[in-house]
């Protein structure tokens, strides 16, 4: 897909600061740059950030290069955290179990399948499912529509999605929470996607290519000033 410039700077309010709603935000003395180098060009585009904004983009950059290690007892804890938000009450007979096929993980280990996403994956998740439960559910247990014969894997479809808003932002400026709360929204965008396609397994990756594409679309739009604003938001509960 093509580098579009004006989504470079409409992503700026990934991590905007209280200037996105309704405080002015006072440009000035402590400001740094933050260059874009789309790939195939050297053009750079520059926004300034407040130092609010620059620690926020550290804070993000910093969770993007984690990667999941099995060893990790905090990785251990999360996935137990996710498990937990999932099925509550129902007890994880351990980390490695036939029970996380039941969630969409391609085998009896998670841990193999985060790959290039990273831990910051697996926090997404479990964003979506404390914050946006009623939903994470329905995306999990298949509710809405008419639903194909061969799903796509939810846990693995939430890492693919991880990834992708990774490589549609070129993930060079993001506030660390609206990241999580704009993988919410591409989630939602994705399923509403596969369903209006009557989509099967086979046809994941053409579905991801149409959610970055709506994404896009919002992003570019003038009213949209924060996540949102963006017309796909609605569809979280």
């Amino acid at each position: 897909m093509a580098f579009n410039p004006r989504l470079k700077v409409k992503v700026n309010w990934l991590i905007a600061d209280d200037a996105a709603h309704g405080t002015p935000n006072r440009m000035g003395k402590g400001l740094t740059c933050v260059c874009f180098k789309p790939k195939g060009s050297y053009e750079r585009i520059c926004i300034n950030l407040t130092p609010l904004q620059e620690e926020r983009l550290k804070r993000l950059k910093h969770r993007m290069k984690i990667h999941f290690d099995a060893s990790r007892v905090e990785h251990q804890e999360a996935l137990k955290a996710l498990w937990s938000a999932t099925y509550p009450g129902q007890e994880l007979h351990g980390l490695v179990s036939d029970q996380w096929k039941e969630m969409g993980w391609q085998g009896r280990d998670p841990s193999t399948d985060f790959r290039g996403a990273g831990f910051i994956s697996l926090e997404n998740l479990l964003f979506f499912a404390k914050t946006f439960s009623t939903s994470f559910q329905s995306l999990l247990n298949k509710q809405g529509g008419k639903r194909s014969a061969w799903e796509y894997p939810f846990a693995v479809a939430g890492v693919n999605i991880t990834y992708m808003i990774m490589q549609m932002l070129d993930l060079n400026t993001e506030n660390e929470w609206a990241f999580d709360l704009l993988y919410c929204v591409a989630f939602m965008v994705m399923d509403k996607q596969w369903l209006e396609r009557n989509a099967t397994y086979m046809e994941f990756n053409d579905v991801l290519k149409s959610t970055r594409a709506q994404l896009e679309k919002e992003f570019l739009m003038d009213d949209v000033v924060q996540i949102e604003d963006m017309p796909s938001y609605s569809l979280l509960c």
